[in-house]
């Protein structure tokens, strides 16, 4: 027989339980490609753990989401850091990361320097911590990388990434010299000449961008950014096509902040895994991408890899088969001709494109002063452009 004291402090019990919201257990779900058969690079993409010797609530968060790669992934191409991994470049943080993210299943660890990574210390010093971490991680993977300073290209799976690092030991942004602005020019017309889209890794984003300079919390144009060399950066990276810009630094959650076309570049700017997260629509720690690269496109998964779930609502796709039309003249004089001009359409890295996959609709008339529409359709893999209207003028 229960007794009257149990009783009624089970009854409370079971009332309190039943007043309290239900949490459902998230099932963890698998680190896998929507199309194995068919993907051809596939990697995870942190920014900002920002590990630190007195902030101990971030390093956790990196050792939960090495875990869920280590546990729930297979056949992970590389782990791309996109910079602040440490929080004062100290030998103690830079040998507990070590520790954390070894031996978890990626073939590639792709690392970048963010501003806590290269402030306070000597330029030299920083220079042999960066590289001799990022040397150990991928020779115990066996990974052939190998680097000798913070800016360096690597090819996974004949994709290029290119990663970008600053000269000086500055506070808050990056100091990228003309030297290596020449070689980033050359690295992503190797990628152009190739076919292929390129992967640029840079702690800072570029100004005026990812809501910046108010997702800083200033009025100064360039607060937040890579710094005085951003739009020559920007101009370099807007000549070639499908260039993907990887950056970190904000500490901005998933939402509007995350990704935006910039003139051809795509930018995404990845959350902070260790740090608080603010200015997003989800805000929590562990947060990244795994990227899908397929022929045709490349998929940005949401992740959040300390509770090993999937994100979809803040996915981001990317078709890579873009198409632009252009005509052989836009303007003409008045002869009592019928003007039609030629038609030329190139894919995204300034190749011609056959006419079979798209089809050509001149306005009718073309004989007396006006402008003209001419309609290109595509078809067949460059269908999602679905159609790009030009316009011609014949004047008196």
């Amino acid at each position: 027989m229960m007794k009257k004291g149990t009783a009624i402090l089970s009854a409370l019990l079971l009332l309190t339980a039943l007043l309290l919201p239900f949490h459902a257990s998230a099932e963890t779900q698998a680190i896998k490609p929507i199309d194995e058969q068919k993907v051809k690079l596939h990697f995870a993409a942190w920014a900002d753990p920002q590990v630190s010797h007195y902030l101990k609530t971030r390093e956790p968060f990196l050792i939960s989401s090495a875990k869920d790669l280590k546990e729930n992934g297979s056949n992970i191409d590389a782990l791309v850091l996109a910079g602040d991994i440490t929080e004062n470049c100290i030998p103690d943080e830079w040998y507990w990361v070590t520790n954390d993210i070894k031996d978890i299943g990626v073939k590639n660890y792709i690392a970048a320097t963010g501003n806590h990574d290269v402030r306070v210390h000597d330029y030299g010093v920083v220079v042999d911590s960066f590289t001799d971490f990022n040397n150990h991680l991928n020779m115990g993977v066996g990974s052939p990388l190998r680097i000798e300073t913070l800016n360096y290209s690597y090819v996974v799976n004949g994709y290029r990434f290119i990663v970008l690092g600053s000269e000086l030991s500055t506070l808050e942004e990056a100091e990228i010299g003309a030297k290596q602005l020449r070689w980033l020019d050359r690295q992503l017309a190797k990628s152009n000449k190739e076919g292929k889209p390129s992967f640029v890794i840079l702690h800072q984003p570029l100004k005026n961008t990812h809501g910046l300079p108010e997702t800083w919390g200033s009025f100064l144009k360039t607060a937040g950014t890579v710094g005085p060399q951003s739009d020559k950066i920007q101009a370099i990276l807007n000549k070639y096509g499908n260039v993907f810009l990887i950056t970190g630094h904000l500490h901005s959650g998933f939402g509007q902040y995350t990704y935006e076309r910039v003139g051809n570049i795509y930018s995404v700017n990845l959350p902070a895994l260790g740090p608080d997260n603010d200015n997003g629509e989800y805000n929590e720690h562990g947060i990244g991408y795994m990227v899908e690269v397929y022929a045709d496109k490349v998929c940005f998964r949401a992740r959040n890899f300390d509770k090993s779930v999937y994100l979809p609502q803040y996915d981001i796709n990317v078709n890579l088969n873009t198409a632009t039309a252009s005509l052989s003249k836009t303007e003409y004089r008045y002869n009592g001709k019928v003007k039609t001009p030629k038609v030329t359409v190139k894919d995204a890295y300034g190749r011609k494109i056959s006419k079979k996959y798209y089809s050509v609709k001149y306005q009718k008339g073309r004989k007396k002063a006006g402008t003209y529409k001419v309609t290109v359709t595509f078809k067949g893999k460059y269908k999602e452009n679905k159609k790009q209207v030009l316009t011609f003028t014949i004047q008196k």
